[in-house]
């Protein structure tokens, strides 16, 4: 991941429009604020949310409020609560995919 060369930015999310975005159940809710090649994301999970598809897109993922749990292609699992992270890189062996029973709030970087 570049930064670009933006020499400061605040952002205040509540002001960023949200957009939805269904999964195979449940929505992900998505702030999101792009700068050049980089996006920068709020994403809030409904309770009972799935993701509809594997992803292999790289991410910084930051677990604000809620629970996640992440699934990985080759079948690993792992939960995510408030103050955990993951990173992943683009492509690779790491495909993964998203669900939450009980909601969560993500600050996502990709």
């Amino acid at each position: 991941m570049k930064l670009p060369s933006n020499s400061f930015t605040v952002t205040d999310w509540a002001a960023v429009p949200e957009t939805r975005h269904a999964g195979e159940t449940g929505e992900a809710l998505w702030r999101t604020l792009e700068i050049g090649d980089l996006r920068i994301r709020q994403v809030r999970y409904t309770p009972g949310y799935l993701a509809d598809h594997w992803c292999d897109r790289g991410h910084v993922l930051y677990v604000l409020e809620g629970e996640l749990d992440t699934e990985l292609r080759d079948g690993r699992r792992f939960t995510l609560k408030p103050g955990m992270s993951y990173q992943v890189f683009d492509f690779g062996d790491a495909a993964h995919r998203s669900s939450t029973s009980t909601g969560a709030t993500l600050f996502i970087v990709d």
